[in-house]
């Protein structure tokens, strides 16, 4: 007979279509490596299924594993929660496991340590690149990282065609992936590496010629990543594809080695990745790896080095992203105690870490601890480097920024102006610098109330940054918000609005939905369309952006309770009081416990709840509220504060509802000096509190007239 078919299978990837069409198998689906041990074992209740699909997840879906597993149940009874955690314990003597009373069961460390003997024989360089990729992570790896892994990339590409005929691995033309399973037998199977000193790095690789020298594959694995870290900053958004692709490779590779006592290529790549993670908002993830490096680093150079001093500061940094201030500050202590000791009180880094210290008192509160610091910083700077230098600019609007936390606006306002000038002249007028530094000018303006001299400026800051970064870059996005929320200064909503629908939408591809910037920008458009009286279409934004700020940063972050109390603050505009209390007083609890009860945020959320109480005619409730409000920010940032000034006028207003009128003209009277000497008489809110005195002398008036004689 001339019909018929024959199936023939194979573990060897080869040139088979000169023969037939071949069918390439991949590892099964979760769901049916489920099934499989479900089948083998018996054990299809759901108690079981969580065990068993987890045991499947850790076996990585692969069928011959699947099956040796399941006997190995089913003959000894043994629970999968007791297996799973056998396997991890002790992979290789696991995976080299048969049920009792089957010796002729093939296992993995069988099968694959036959392979291994035939790839050796084939090619001895195969099975060297095959323990270097043991030690990455189980994804696909950049074919690029493995360029200098042997004498010559033809060797390498060699290697790896062979060890994809072998199908030890999955190979594209850009990606090369190794199974987990293998890669746990190929470790458990590698030589102890050489204990005698070698050269490190690139140039050990480079002197590694004979495929008989040792292969220390952890060593040589970490060596391939430092080389392919992408140039230039983390920060940069066009490196982050990259980064990406290398970041699980980074944090398998660093759980292989062991620290050396000096600082390696390890702390270098974790520095690295942490700041990619930083940059990215994923400052949760950038922790421990921030942690590891200041842990090596500090083994390797001691506590009072100023290497130690910079891992300190980053560490401390990427806590304060996370909202962890109090937690961050004895590290920028430290870190400045370090640097000064080591380098002398008048050197630049010196300045630099009393700049980071005075962000971090800021960030508690503490602006005016803060300010000696920035003066200190300015100073040092300008004698190290010049009047004339961009870091020394830097600390002009560092100090700028203080100043106007501490409601000195009108004494931030010439540094600002220095600053841009310095910047201008040194970096020139393109700069992405000089924009940055156009914007802060232009917020001073707005916060004097001078919004109209505020716009050109922020105008001429988008067109440098779009120029010199392009229009999809996080920083134009920037730009574009800051420009919108001037025109809504200028009650110019309207034009404001598709502005920030573009800010969004530029941050939103470019730092992805989950971002903490994309909900900044959520959370900015929310205010424009609450401006416009579109109440309902700015809740669903909040609602989102508290999703995703929570998400990110977590429930207990101080910008979590910002856009919870954003969030109330349209629900009221709503008329949804009792819906807004919870959250108000949800925001004050998260700023009080992460901040202090002494910051003054914690004042805005008490007085934001005060309000929300009062709107739901609880005046008596929200009084202690606006009165302590009112003794915080006083404390925090003094009489003269244009913050103080609000809250005097917010417990004018409460005791106002209470019928007590006379208590309220005199903190109506001081909120509108302090108000008018901060920001000028022509300032919006200078006309605000005019208006409020009017109405609460008119109110003082009437019940004169009304009174019993």
């Amino acid at each position: 007979m001339n019909t018929g078919q024959i199936l023939v299978t194979t573990r060897r990837d080869l040139p088979w279509n000169d023969l037939g069409t071949p069918l390439r198998l991949d590892t099964l689906i979760p769901q049916t490596s489920l099934a499989v041990l479900q089948e083998i074992t018996g054990r299809s209740g759901d108690a079981d299924a969580t065990s068993l699909a987890e045991l499947a997840d850790e076996l990585g879906h692969l069928p011959l594993a699947l099956q040796q597993a399941g006997a190995y149940l089913a003959q000894t009874r043994t629970n999968a929660d007791t297996h799973l955690t056998q396997l991890r314990a002790d992979p290789a003597g696991v995976l080299a496991a048969t049920a009792p009373g089957d010796p002729q069961q093939r296992t993995i460390a069988q099968l694959w340590s036959v392979t291994l003997n035939a790839l050796h024989d084939a090619d001895p360089h195969a099975v060297q690149l095959l323990r270097v990729m043991a030690y990455y992570a189980p994804d696909p790896l950049p074919r690029r990282v493995l360029t200098t892994a042997l004498p010559t990339p033809r060797a390498v590409d060699h290697a790896l065609g062979v060890l994809a005929a072998y199908s030890m691995i999955t190979l594209t033309d850009t990606t090369v992936t190794v199974h987990r399973l293998v890669q746990t037998v190929v470790r458990t199977t590698t030589p102890a590496s050489n204990p005698q000193p070698r050269p490190r790095g690139l140039r050990r690789l480079l002197q590694r010629t004979r495929p008989t020298d040792p292969p220390h594959s952890s060593e040589t694995a970490l060596a391939l990543l430092h080389a392919a870290m992408p140039p230039g900053s983390p920060e940069d958004v066009v490196n982050w594809p990259d980064w990406q692709r290398l970041l699980p490779h980074i944090q398998t590779t660093s759980k292989h080695q062991t620290d050396t006592g000096e600082v390696s290529e390890l702390a270098t790549l974790l520095e690295q990745a942490a700041f990619y993670l930083w940059a990215r908002g994923q400052a949760a993830q950038a922790l421990p790896l921030q942690e590891r490096t200041l842990q090596i680093t500090e083994t390797a150079l001691g506590p009072d080095h100023p290497t130690t001093a910079t891992r300190l500061n980053n560490l401390a940094q990427t806590l304060s992203a996370l909202g962890r201030h109090a937690e961050a500050l004895p590290l920028e202590e430290r870190a400045l105690q370090v640097t000064e000791t080591a380098l002398g009180p008048d050197h630049p880094h010196t300045a630099l870490h009393l700049g980071n210290l005075a962000f971090t008192l800021s960030a508690l509160g503490r602006h005016t601890d803060a300010l000696p610091l920035q003066e200190r910083a300015l100073q040092v700077t300008e004698t190290a480097l010049g009047p004339d230098h961009p870091t020394t600019a830097l600390c002009l609007g560092n100090l700028a920024g203080t100043l106007s936390e501490l409601g000195r606006h009108a004494e931030a306002l010439p540094l600002e102006e220095r600053a841009l000038q310095v910047t201008e002249t040194a970096l020139g007028p393109d700069h992405p610098t000089t924009a940055l530094r156009l914007g802060n000018l232009a917020g001073t303006l707005s916060n004097l109330g001078r919004h109209a001299k505020a716009l050109p400026l922020q105008e001429r800051a988008l067109q440098v940054t779009k120029t010199a970064l392009g229009p999809d870059h996080p920083a134009t996005a920037t730009r574009l918000g800051n420009l919108a929320s001037t025109l809504s200064d200028l009650g110019r909503h309207t034009e404001a609005l598709p502005l920030k629908e573009r800010a969004l939408q530029v941050t939103k591809t470019a730092l992805g939905p989950d971002h903490p910037d994309t909900a900044t920008r959520l959370d900015n458009l929310a205010v424009t369309l609450s401006g416009l009286g579109r109440h309902t279409e700015a809740l669903q934004l909040q609602e989102r952006t508290l999703q995703v700020t929570k998400t990110a940063l977590g429930p207990n972050h101080p910008t979590t309770a910002t856009r919870l109390g954003n969030l109330a603050f349209t629900l009221s505009a709503l008329g949804r009081h009792t819906e807004a209390l919870p959250l108000q007083e949800r925001a004050l609890q998260v700023t009080k416990t992460a901040l202090g009860p002494d910051h003054p945020d914690t004042a805005t959320r008490l007085g934001n709840l005060a309000f929300t109480l009062s709107a739901l005619g609880r005046h008596t409730d929200a009084l202690p509220l606006q009165e302590r409000a009112l003794q915080v920010t006083k404390t925090a940032l003094g009489p003269d504060h244009p913050d103080t000034a609000t809250r005097l006028g917010n417990l004018a207003s409460t005791l106002s509802a209470l019928g007590r009128h006379a208590e309220a003209l005199p903190l109506e009277e001081r909120a509108l000096q302090v108000t008018e000497t901060a920001l000028g008489p022509d300032h919006p809110t200078t006309a605000t509190r005019l208006n409020n005195l009017a109405r609460l002398r008119h109110k003082l008036s009437d019940g004169e007239r009304t009174s019993p004689p």
